[in-house]
């Protein structure tokens, strides 16, 4: 994930109001952005008369100049010190085509400064502007209140956010998501259509899992690339006494088959069959490898369930923090705003929020053997707030749909096996008549911290993908 978010700056200015107030204002924001640690590209200030955008011929060059350095443009934050021109900025926009987010900003005025030479009236230039961009079918991002000052903390917080809201579109857009594998065959669940996921740009990259296993059983067992990732397992958390070496060099063999695999696609975010061909055919479980990977912000799923990795993407793209997939797996008593998520588990273990065990599958070893098992994460999820997340692709409709919200992880004791996490979501069994009713996979994405406005706005706004919001 690229670190540093790349602005492209507009500034615009309308020649009947002070042209002052548009040069402080260009000043104030590439103050802002360096001062908060953003890239920027805005048009040299002597290019044009006031070094703002106003003309058509201001917005050739502020156009020229954004197309050239296309690579870097994240995000265009607008901002308009007066009134601004409506058609300088949608021209600058429109001719551009760089199809990323829009920040859009106006600036307060002061009560005691608003004689001719000294009004702003952005809060009214703004609706042109708006106006302009909906005419143009322009997606853009609104600040929190309608002006505020580009100084002030309250802009802060914005383009805090809408950093994270072009992390989300862009790495969404352009993501490679691997298929390690079939999905098990007693799982129609895990359907999902390619074709809906590159219309959004989402691009699918398919291995046969034998390729992966025959890949791992060629290294040899002293091989310096396995021998630097049994360090790193051995580090990564408690391996019971009883587990044998050659179990943890399988598991370690695996790793360095997938890891190898995803560097040489350039993937992004992988989904993996990890029952029951690995057990059978390999001898491990392939949790670990898929929770190191998520530790390293390479999110993994199970199942092969390509639409829940593809959620988790979002979310660890919105928070910087690996995430997890999480089954929605039984009531926690009569409280139903509760219920406890579980899975084997591959869990990085930050998402868990402490240390964690590494052993053997317990449900599936109890069919597949515990020799064939080793590799599950386990241990109970820490209390935080959290965010969940699920897309869903609908072929019926030639849609892409979701559900988001937000809740908490709670301490509960809970004596399940695994990866257990107990859950507390508001309106909990409203929540859940709605996942029924329209046909949602029984899987979810989770991410410790609260980013459900961020990923809201990124699917909603800039990817048009169908959103239920729950709340409480």
């Amino acid at each position: 994930m690229k670190k540093k978010t790349t602005f492209g700056l507009l500034v615009g200015t309308r020649n009947i109001f002070s042209s002052d107030l548009a040069k402080a204002g260009r000043k104030a924001l590439v103050a802002k952005l360096e001062k908060l640690g953003y890239g920027y590209v805005i048009l040299p200030e002597k290019q044009t008369a006031t070094g703002s955008i106003e003309t058509y011929e201001d917005a050739k060059k502020c156009a020229r100049l954004f197309d050239e350095r296309k690579a870097e443009i994240d995000g265009v934050i607008v901002v308009l010190p007066n009134f601004g021109d409506e058609l300088g900025v949608v021209n600058t926009l429109n001719l551009a085509k760089l199809g990323v987010p829009v920040l859009v900003q106006a600036c307060d005025d002061d009560l005691d400064k608003v004689s001719v030479a000294e009004r702003r009236d952005a809060f009214c230039g703004k609706l042109s502007v708006c106006n302009n961009l909906w005419q143009y079918g322009i997606p853009f991002t609104d600040t929190t209140t309608h002006t505020c000052r580009i100084d002030g903390d309250a802009f802060t917080r914005d383009i805090e956010f809408f950093s994270r809201v072009c992390r989300v579109v862009n790495g969404v857009r352009r993501a490679r998501i691997g298929a390690i594998g079939a999905r098990p065959g007693a799982f129609q669940t895990m359907r999902y259509s390619e074709k809906l996921l590159q219309a959004s740009g989402i691009t699918v990259m398919t291995v046969d899992l034998s390729e992966i296993i025959f890949a791992a059983r060629a290294l040899a067992d002293d091989a310096a690339e396995v021998a630097a990732k049994l360090k790193e397992i051995r580090a990564y958390g408690n391996i019971p006494a009883a587990i044998p070496d050659e179990k943890v060099v399988r598991q370690a063999k695996l790793s360095v088959a997938i890891g190898n695999w995803i560097a040489a696609n350039d993937i992004q975010a992988a989904a993996v069959q990890c029952w029951t061909s690995i057990q059978e055919h390999y001898g491990c479980a392939t949790c670990l490898t898929m929770s190191m990977l998520g530790e390293q912000l390479v999110p993994c799923a199970c199942e092969v369930d390509v639409c829940g990795v593809l959620a988790m993407y979002a979310l660890a793209l919105a928070t910087g923090s690996p995430s997890a997939l999480l089954d929605w797996n039984n009531n926690f008593g009569d409280d139903r705003d509760k219920c406890i998520n579980t899975h084997c588990s591959a869990y990085p273990k930050s998402f868990m929020g402490r240390e964690v065990e590494i052993a053997n599958l317990d449900v599936l070893a109890t069919v597949l053997g515990a020799d064939n098992c080793f590799g599950a994460v386990k241990g109970n999820v820490a209390p935080g707030p959290m965010t969940f997340f699920r897309t869903s692709t609908d072929d019926r409709t030639g849609t892409i749909r979701t559900y988001l919200g937000e809740g908490d992880f709670t301490d509960d004791p809970c004596a399940m096996q695994g990866g257990i996490a107990v859950c507390k979501v508001p309106n909990l069994q409203v929540l859940m008549k709605h996942m029924c009713k329209h046909g949602y996979e029984h899987h979810v994405a989770m991410v410790r911290g609260l980013c459900a406005d961020v990923v809201e706005e990124a699917v909603s706004t800039y990817l048009g993908w169908d959103v239920y919001r729950h709340r409480a």
